[in-house]
């Protein structure tokens, strides 16, 4: 495969937010929230992923860490939560909602500390300037989908609970300036999820499933 963004490939793919086939999550005492998974394309070479590092907050529970950008969905301003998911990449990355383009949408998933992310794919221009909240943003961060593609690179530790295979899965990226990112948990799972719905690659090991809401609800603070 040459990972060159195919703009009708990826859309007929994913699925709409309020499909019945896409797996949707909502739990007492869960968190939900909206990201922009989002693509950079180019004319000749694979697109890119761009990521970013949080500013590190005392009181943040994934600051530090490596994601997508987004936020939690707040019912005062946001009617949806693709308004979440937009608001957010506007905030973070000073892209307004008219500069992107949304191409659908990928399953739920669901962080250990009981954040349930809804992902929107998505794309801007190659030329699209960003730029960083400080406060929220420690680091932008494009990776090439092909890291992402390469089986070698993506590394998967199972565990049994009950009588499932449980699959929890991380990236390690270095940059060309030597730089290493570590992308894991719902990040790697989300980019997972998307290569194995838009190019069937199996990433995921067989057999295994992601945690959900039920599966760690006694371990949320209510």
């Amino acid at each position: 495969m040459d990972f060159i963004f195919n703009e009708e490939l990826i859309s007929q793919k994913l699925k709409k937010f309020d499909s019945p086939d896409r797996i949707s999550m909502q739990y007492e005492n869960f968190i939900n929230s909206a990201i922009t998974f989002l693509i950079i394309p180019h004319i000749a070479k694979p697109f890119d992923l761009v990521l970013i590092r949080r500013t590190k907050h005392i009181n943040d529970k994934h600051s530090g860490e490596m994601s997508f950008p987004g936020g939690k969905f707040d019912p005062q301003i946001d009617h949806s939560y693709l308004d979440t998911a937009l608001r957010e990449l506007e905030e973070e990355l000073g892209i307004p909602k008219k500069k992107v383009k949304i191409l659908g949408c990928i399953d739920d998933h669901l962080t250990p500390k009981g954040f349930i992310i809804t992902a929107f794919v998505c794309y801007v221009n190659e030329n699209q300037k960003m730029i960083r909240a400080e406060d929220e943003v420690k680091e932008i961060v494009k990776i090439p989908i092909t890291f992402f593609a390469n089986k070698k690179n993506f590394k998967e530790k199972t565990y049994k609970l009950g009588n499932d295979l449980i699959g929890v899965g991380k990236f390690n990226y270095r940059s060309p300036e030597n730089k290493l990112y570590v992308i894991f948990g719902a990040t790697s799972h989300i980019i997972v999820n998307f290569l194995d719905t838009i190019y069937n690659l199996g990433l995921m090991t067989p057999g295994c499933r992601r945690i959900t809401c039920v599966d760690i609800k006694d371990r949320i603070i209510k």
